[in-house]
């Protein structure tokens, strides 16, 4: 038995969580989860290669103002 109360109550979810299937605790498919996962990792690179150094500089500087304009 841990002595913490934290570690304590880590142990107890831990348990919890164990007995119980994972999707029914996050309610979302794994393949569904996966697949998202691996189009999330393509959109910066793919959006990237298609911008003209004018648009990348807009972006920029619409950035900057937001960040530092107020």
């Amino acid at each position: 038995m841990a002595k913490d109360p934290n570690e304590f109550a880590r142990s107890i979810l831990d348990t919890i969580i164990a007995k119980h299937d994972p999707e029914s605790i996050t309610g979302k498919d794994a393949k569904k989860v996966a697949s998202g996962l691996r189009g999330g990792s393509k959109g910066g690179h793919a959006r990237a290669k298609t911008l003209t150094a004018k648009k990348r500089s807009q972006i920029a500087k619409k950035a900057a103002k937001a960040r530092w304009g107020k």
